[in-house]
Parts: C-alpha cells; structure tokens; sequence
C-alpha cells in the first residue's frame, strides 16, 4: 500500500493495533480538552491556567494534523469536507482559523468538540465490546443526553456568566440549570436573563424533544420486533435475532438447528435410537 492507503486505514479502521491505539488516543484527547474547558471556568491559579491553555493549544494542533491527513488520505477530498465527520472536526478546530473574530464567538464553538466522540460511538470497536444491538441504542441515547447537557451548558455558562455571575457562576451551575430544565422540574431558582442565554434554553429544550424520542422510538422497535425471538447471532452474516423455531437464518440461508434448538435435539435423537 501507498503511504497515503496507509495512513487512511489506520485513521478510519481499528481493525489493526495501530488504527485502535490512534482513535482511543483521539478520544482520549477529546476528553481532556473538555475537562480543560470545564477546569477554566472555576477560580484557578493563572499559572495553571496558563498550563491548561498551552495543554490545549497542543491538542487544537493535533485535531488540526488530524484533519489535515483525513482530507489528504479521502479519495473525494470535496465530498469528506461536507460529510458529518468531517463537518464536526472542522467545529472542533475552527477557531484556529478565526482567532481574528471576537473571542467571545470563539469560545462558545469548543464546547462543540465532544461531539467528535460519535466517531468512536459508531465504531466497530464499540460495537465489539458493548455486544447487542440494543446496548448500541442505549448507549446512543446516555452519548445523546450526555452531549446535548454538556454542549448547551457550556454554551449557556459561556453567555450568562457575564451577564448573571451570581446565577451562573461555575459550570456546574450551567449543569444544574440544564438538568432541571431538560427534566421539566423547573425550580427557577437559576435562570437565565440575556436573550441569547434564552435562545439557547428553547434550542436545547427543542433538541431534548426532538433526538431523545427517535432514539428512544429505535429502542422500542427493536423490543417489539424482537420479542418472539431468540438472540443467536448467525455464523455466516451475523444476524443476531431469529424465530425460536428457526433451523436456518432468514438472510443468509446458514444453518441454525443446533445453535437456537440444543435441548430439543436430544430426545428426537434418543426416540431414534
């Protein structure tokens, strides 16, 4: 293979120990930036605070090598840069390409980089590990609810902090506003009071409304679609779920007797004897 083939195989597969080692590392990374971000909005020494920054300029410039090598290694360079993946790494490093726009702006674009995550969520790895169909769809659900609390209070605390310091103080009191809001409960003891800070309430509470339910609705089709089955992934194709009476799977053809009717098997082979 080309050093270009090479490159793209262990960026997009995992397959292999390096391609594994290079999105746990990526992931890895993600995670501490947003730590970053969180640890930035407590009172913290400036020398640390200077530690951080540099800590995460580091990673901005892997995230950007990153991107830079995906756009290079794609067969359709103009196609990779408008896909879903490649739209969220650009989110993730776009602020080295606008630092001459105002910080403000900026800064409420990097707490959009936990959403690199879904890379990860999709991934074969994943898959292995987690198992079921219907742990991938929980899983997608906690990630779902996990990133729409964490974005939008990054964002809120971002906006309201300067207006309502009282109010919004750390990021934890973003947390505790966007988990009362998401939950109905309400107390209304934190609120916010600039326009944007509301906006951004309504676009959190549509995107709570509108991708939580699908994901949920996904969940309930597979409970119904497989209740009267049994979970005996076929050898040959992999499909997890057949009738109880299966002796072959429905799409591949490969026999299932054995695996899906063990205990029925011994009394036809005694009556037969």
């Amino acid at each position: 293979m080309t050093l270009r083939q090479k490159i793209a195989r262990h960026l997009d597969n995992i397959d292999t120990p390096i391609g594994r080692a290079v999105n746990l590392a990526i992931a890895a990374l993600v995670l501490v930036s947003s730590a970053i971000f969180v640890a930035e909005t407590y009172a913290i020494p400036d020398w640390l605070r200077f530690q951080l920054d540099l800590v995460n300029a580091s990673i901005l410039g892997l995230f950007l090598l990153e991107y830079l090598l995906r756009l290079w290694c794609a067969q359709r360079p103009l196609r990779y840069i408008f896909s879903l993946y490649a739209l969220i790494d650009l989110v993730a490093i776009l602020p080295s390409f606008i630092w001459f726009v105002d910080i403000s702006f900026v800064r409420l674009l990097r707490w959009f980089r936990i959403l690199r995550l879904v890379r990860l969520l999709d991934s074969k790895l994943l898959r292995d590990r987690i198992g079921t169909e219907d742990s991938i769809i929980i899983a997608r659900i906690l990630f779902t609810l996990f990133a729409i609390i964490f974005i939008f209070s990054g964002l809120i605390y971002q906006v309201e902090h300067a207006a309502n310091p009282q109010g919004f103080r750390t990021f934890l009191d973003a947390v505790y506003f966007s988990v009362v809001t998401m939950t109905t409960v309400g107390f209304g003891d934190v609120t916010p009071i600039s326009e944007t800070g509301r906006l951004l309430t309504l676009l959190m509470i549509a995107a709570g409304i509108i991708l939580l339910p699908l994901q949920i609705g996904d969940l309930i089709k597979r409970f119904v679609k497989t209740a009267n089955k049994m979970e005996a992934p076929c050898p040959q194709c992999g499909l997890s779920f057949h009738d109880t009476d299966a002796l072959f799977c429905k799409r591949c053809g490969t026999e299932l007797r054995c695996r899906l009717q063990p205990k029925m098997l011994a009394p036809l082979d005694t009556e037969s004897t």
